[in-house]
């Protein structure tokens, strides 16, 4: 059975610590106790670590070694328009679970109003969402969350495939937009509209900008479920061979 992973502050002389809620829930939920081995991330290092200290208030961590993480398969940025928050924080927990590495939200047209300026006070509660999704899915390093933009600006994600998730019927099967040679250096962006759907000045203006139109069917799907369908298909086209590294 995998062990646990944790992420903690910093790592410091050897030692690493957690207090507040997140030793309280290592010690009373968990049942923590001292000697017990565990995995914890400082966001840059991987580690092999043993319990020194388990109270309710504290946590304290002594390092054993350093653990060579996975390699990510791709660099995926999930790019979506803002919808119903509980729903949002739901595609922010499974995209996470899906290993992006950074998460864009963004206001399109047909974004409910005051859902962008609402945004910025619920920022910390999806890196909080993220925090446990990377920690239950055994990441090695958090997904950075950015603050909400304008679908113009989001447009300018770089990366060497963007792909435009459309649900217009004349958008080609996003496995036909994916390159024959894949490599674990490549970055994927997917931009994901509304729960309206994109407008046609949208559409216009992400293909001007390089955007490949592409969908996953003709069933029309909430916005939720298509940016978790999406990235479950990238990371299994880029984690099947015949990538290249």
């Amino acid at each position: 059975m995998a062990r646990r992973r944790f992420f903690v502050p910093e790592i410091h002389r050897g030692t690493a610590e957690l207090t507040g809620a997140d030793a309280d829930h290592l010690v009373r939920v968990l049942r923590a106790e001292v000697g017990q081995v565990y995995e914890i991330s400082d966001n840059e290092n991987l580690y092999l670590a043993e319990i020194e200290v388990a109270r309710k208030s504290v946590v304290t961590f002594r390092i054993q070694e350093k653990l060579a993480p996975a390699v990510p398969s791709v660099s995926l940025t999930l790019a979506a328009a803002l919808f119903k928050f509980d729903h949002f924080e739901w595609l922010v927990e499974k995209a996470t679970e899906l290993g992006v590495a950074a998460i864009q939200p963004l206001e399109a047209t047909r974004t409910e109003r005051g859902l962008a300026q609402a945004s910025g006070k619920r920022r910390n509660r999806w890196e909080r969402i993220a925090l446990e999704a990377s920690q239950q899915s055994r990441r090695a390093h958090l997904p950075v969350i950015h603050p909400t933009v304008r679908l113009a600006k989001a447009l300018e994600v770089q990366a060497d495939i963007r792909l435009l998730l459309d649900e217009a019927a004349s958008a080609p099967p996003i496995l036909g937009q994916l390159p024959d040679r894949r490599s674990a250096s490549d970055r994927v962006s997917l931009l994901l509209g509304p729960e309206g759907g994109w407008t046609e000045e949208e559409r216009t203006a992400a293909t001007s900008a390089g955007w490949l139109p592409c969908s996953l069917g003709p069933a029309i799907l909430r916005a939720e479920t298509a940016g978790v369908a999406g990235l479950a298909v990238l990371q299994a086209a880029w984690s099947a061979k015949p990538a290249v590294e």
